[in-house]
């Protein structure tokens, strides 16, 4: 089982489980998000606004011995199977439990930033 068959079952605690017992994620626009509870509850926000299915593809992979690199591309998609957002990601991976689990995760989308940046330059 991986994040994006997860993803698209809506089974947010199973994305939870995916990451390390201190995982974080690191989204843009807000402040980072620690802990298999935390990321369980921000993962199904994001299902409960409407994104259905992730995508991923995978750039370069860096093994570091009981650590590795992922860099990637991403794609959000609504039940329809519209793409929603495109972007970019790097994965830190560790091994907790002789498993390969998420550690550190960032994304940022590839959508110019019109009226969200002016909104925030604003104030």
């Amino acid at each position: 089982d991986n994040l994006e068959s997860a993803f698209g079952r809506g089974d947010s605690e199973r994305i939870s489980g995916l990451y390390t017992e201190d995982g974080m994620l690191l989204p843009t626009g807000s402040d980072p998000v620690k802990g298999k509870p935390a990321i369980q509850a921000f993962w199904q926000g994001a299902m409960d606004l409407g994104i259905k299915g992730l995508g991923l593809e995978i750039v370069e992979l860096e093994d570091h011995g009981g650590t590795a690199i992922e860099v990637g591309n991403y794609t959000l998609s609504s039940e329809g199977e519209e793409v929603i957002d495109r972007g970019k990601y790097i994965v830190i991976w560790k091994q907790e439990d002789g498993r390969w689990k998420l550690h550190r995760d960032i994304w940022n989308t590839n959508t110019p930033c019109i009226n969200a940046c002016a909104d925030i330059s604003a104030t």
